[in-house]
């Protein structure tokens, strides 16, 4: 009876022939590098490749010293390691120790050639590049309907902003069809007038993304009218559409935010505005009313009736001043003329009339003060207490050294 054996088994037997082989123990491979990735581990896992056929490949972190350079999409190389199979998927790769530039792959060779010529052209120039617009409505995605990368946009953009509008255009990314398809997304979303297109796709080996670097897709994009963010690939896979583009993101969700404004972002910072214009305005509002009640004091002072009314006040106060000035002075002008009343009193003629006595006068009313005024019969007035006397003189006598005669 046949044996019948398990899977396990039978890797294991092919594992123990490739380990007795001895010329798969060391072995030198060329190829073209294709699908390269550096795990986060360390390892490096890549694709061997020729014109007819593929070998998948891996260089574990702990043999990474023996390679003096960063390996990238289409270089030729020549791998040294050993071909062996991993049992768990049944599956023979080579596990390279040694890697080294063989030169340069057939596809690498024409992406350098067609980046050179389209860069002498002016095409990758930045006054060429538009800006991309901060608030958009509408966004344009050109790119396969499945696959992570339309997921991601569509997460990302709608997480940022849920009002934002997102118009899917579901091109071929991959084969021969892809160009066309691209170019046709490209315009289709210029008949939409989206504010703002992604165009790319995940992640791939150079195979996979050369729609990226043919010069239709490249010229496409450089005639859009339309901003063009390019998003092909991971962050290592650079492409001619990504020089050409406005603005290179280095994944689809990367584009996404680069895009979409996050609204929740604009919705804190309009509260943080709402809060300091009202924080402004209350502390300019409080310095007006400063201000106002300044001025009103100030007016208050300042306002013909207080002017007027201080004025009136101050007049009087002069008046009531002037007054009490004018009644000091008169009481003083009536003391001194009762002083000088009683000193005229003392002096006047009438007082001593009062007392008996009298004054004569000449006819012409000069008063006689001696005999000699006048002459014997000549007629005189001679004034008493209450009235005048008419005489004449009938003789005189004179008084000499106090003797009359």
């Amino acid at each position: 009876m046949q044996n019948i054996y398990t899977v396990a088994q039978v890797n294991s037997y092919i594992k123990n022939m490739f380990t007795q082989d001895f010329m798969l123990q060391k072995v030198r491979i060329r190829g073209e590098v294709s699908n390269c990735k550096y795990h986060t581990s360390g390892h490096i896992y890549f694709t061997l490749k020729d014109a007819k056929s593929t070998i998948s490949c891996v260089m574990f972190s702990s043999d990474r010293g023996g390679l003096p350079f960063r390996m990238t999409e289409g270089q030729q190389v020549v791998a040294s390691g050993t071909v062996d199979v991993y049992e768990r998927d049944g599956k023979y790769q080579l596990y390279a120790r040694q890697i080294e530039l063989d030169g340069i792959g057939a596809l690498y060779e024409r992406y350098e050639r067609l980046k050179t010529e389209l860069a002498e052209r002016g095409m990758f120039a930045e006054q060429y590049k538009q800006s991309i617009p901060r608030y958009v409505r509408r966004l344009g995605v050109v790119t396969a309907e499945t696959g992570a990368a339309v997921r991601d946009i569509i997460n990302v953009a709608s997480r940022r902003n849920p009002y934002v509008q997102i118009i899917l255009y579901p091109a071929i990314v991959q084969g021969e069809a892809a160009v066309p398809s691209i170019i046709n997304g490209i315009h289709a979303m210029e008949a939409q007038q989206v504010d703002v297109m992604i165009v790319g796709r995940g992640g791939g080996s150079i195979e996979d993304l050369w729609a990226f670097n043919e010069e239709a897709v490249a010229q496409a994009i450089f005639d859009c009218p339309i901003p063009v963010i390019s998003a092909v690939g991971h962050e290592t896979d650079v492409t001619i559409a990504d020089f050409v583009a406005d603005l290179r993101a280095p994944t689809p969700s990367a584009a996404a935010e680069l895009a979409v404004f996050d609204f929740r972002q604009l919705t804190e910072q309009m509260e943080e505005y709402a809060y300091t214009m009202r924080h402004l305005c209350e502390r300019t509002i409080r310095s007006c009313r400063g201000r106002a009640e300044q001025y009103r004091v100030r007016l208050r002072y300042a306002s013909p009736l207080v002017m007027l009314r201080t004025k009136k006040t101050q007049t009087l106060s002069l008046e009531e001043r002037l007054q009490a000035a004018m009644a000091r002075r008169l009481q003083d002008t009536r003391h001194r003329l009762a002083l000088y009343a009683e000193q005229m009193k003392g002096l006047s003629p009438l007082d001593k009339l009062s007392q008996g006595y009298a004054y004569a006068s000449d006819a012409s009313g000069k008063t006689l003060s001696s005999v000699a005024q006048v002459a014997v019969g000549e007629e005189i007035s001679v004034y008493v207490k209450d009235g005048r006397l008419t005489a004449r003189v009938t003789g005189k006598e004179s008084r000499s050294n106090g003797t009359l005669r």
